[in-house]
């Protein structure tokens, strides 16, 4: 009954995206006319990069659940979120993601019985400045809406602007977030009996989640994972998929 409600929820916020995509006007991928943030054939091609297994086992134990591929249409898709502030395609993105996570089964989620929160990967605030808005809030958001998970925005703080990740190699990537984030003390009481799942765009070499995830356990706080739009595949993955 759960998990009807959910499914009937997630379709009935995509119908929503049809009347808020004309704020937008043109589809992020091909710039045509379109009354969503993506045209049906981009829709299509977007789609096709779906996982047909979004649980992967990440690193430090921590699980990750991803909706797509870090390739092609999607990686594009991203782009377009992150750097030409088409805002509209998270809704797309967040709701597929939210999609995702109610065919799994609550095992597969969670082996805890404590209430289960979203927290998405901060900015720091020269990056928020400049961007003018978190990419992980705006999907969290609306991953949020579609799922009924509550919504923790300020319980980790980024207080460290650090180098790009994508130019680091991985073991300078772990590096660079040693002391990158820090916890709101008082928020960290009032939920020391929850379950956090963390939400981010892209998951690649699991360097953010882990120092995500180390400082909130300091805090008492139990992590149970980490949620993401699109994930980088292994070699041995893309392999896979090409033969």
């Amino acid at each position: 009954m759960r998990l009807f409600s959910i499914d009937t929820k997630i379709w009935q916020l995509g119908k929503q995206q049809l009347l808020n995509g004309f704020l937008s006007g043109t589809c992020v991928l091909c710039d045509r006319t379109s009354s969503t943030s993506l045209c049906p054939s981009c829709q299509r091609q977007v789609q096709q990069t779906q996982l047909p297994y979004p649980l992967y086992q990440g690193q430090a134990g921590l699980p990750v659940i991803s909706w797509g591929a870090y390739e092609g249409s999607l990686k594009q898709c991203i782009a377009g979120l992150k750097y030409n502030h088409r805002q509209d395609v998270a809704q797309f993105l967040g709701l597929q993601l939210a999609a995702t996570w109610t065919r799994l089964t609550p095992k597969q989620r969670c082996k805890s019985n404590r209430p289960m929160i979203v927290v998405p990967v901060p900015l720091h605030r020269s990056k928020l400045q400049q961007r003018g808005f978190n990419q992980a809030e705006t999907l969290a958001r609306w991953f949020s809406r579609g799922t009924g998970l509550p919504l923790q925005k300020n319980l980790l703080h980024r207080i460290q602007a650090t180098q790009a990740q994508h130019r680091l190699n991985r073991h300078e990537r772990f590096s660079n977030l040693v002391l990158a984030f820090n916890v709101d003390a008082h928020q960290a009481k009032q939920l020391n009996h929850t379950t956090v799942w963390l939400l981010d765009d892209i998951f690649t070499t699991g360097a953010t989640a882990v120092a995500c995830a180390q400082v909130l356990r300091r805090y008492g706080i139990s992590v149970a994972g980490i949620v993401t739009v699109a994930r980088t595949l292994s070699a041995a993955e893309i392999q896979s998929r090409n033969s």
